[in-house]
């Protein structure tokens, strides 16, 4: 009889530590919204704020515009100016100049000269010679006609008109490899005419 007592006791006594040890394990674990949150929060983000970026910032550029304008001179000009705002920037046309000449929609490049003749006057005159044509008898790419481009090798109707679209879309080339981004052009192709092209 001592004995069932004995085992009955230990036995309650090891349910009662089993129900609290429950109990307290269950007072300290995270509920299932606190779990919730730890799996769904997100993780810090280290990476700079968009604002913070330093974005690179082009330097000035001075245009020479001379002519038919009413303050003929050397102005400057910001990364996506065009020669409408150099013309503005020089006064406007005088009543002689012929605008027709005159490509407004076109974006300048640092040390560009911008040139507007009078009214039956060719602006190819005002250049000493053919503007297409550097001293050095190299094709002038940026002046360039669509004729003047298809002398250069490796270049048809084609090309040379995606030359002039992409000239006119994107202002002038500054270095020779940008004729890469005109379609149809690859290294091959440049290296064709590399040495018979002056850019800028």
């Amino acid at each position: 009889m001592t004995d069932i007592i004995k085992k009955a006791g230990i036995f309650i006594v090891a349910a009662i530590v089993m129900v609290l040890f429950l109990f307290l394990s269950k007072d300290n674990s995270p509920s299932d919204k606190e779990s919730l949150n730890l799996v769904n929060s997100p993780e810090p983000d280290d990476s700079p704020d968009e604002t913070d970026k330093q974005l690179p910032v082009e330097g000035p550029m001075y245009i020479d515009i001379k002519g038919e304008v009413k303050e003929p001179g050397v102005f400057k000009a910001s990364s996506g100016d065009r020669i409408k705002d150099m013309v503005q920037m020089a006064g406007g046309f005088t009543s002689e100049a012929d605008q027709t000449q005159v490509n407004l929609a076109q974006k300048v490049h640092d040390e560009m000269s911008i040139i507007v003749p009078k009214v039956h006057e060719q602006a190819d005159d005002l250049q000493n010679g053919n503007p297409e044509l550097a001293e050095n008898g190299k094709v002038r790419i940026n002046y360039a006609s669509k004729e003047e481009i298809e002398t250069l090798n490796g270049i048809g109707p084609s090309k040379a008109e995606a030359i002039l679209a992409y000239r006119e879309e994107n202002g002038y080339f500054q270095t020779i490899e940008d004729l890469l981004e005109v379609s149809g052009i690859g290294e091959q192709t440049i290296e064709q005419f590399r040495d018979s092209v002056q850019v800028p």
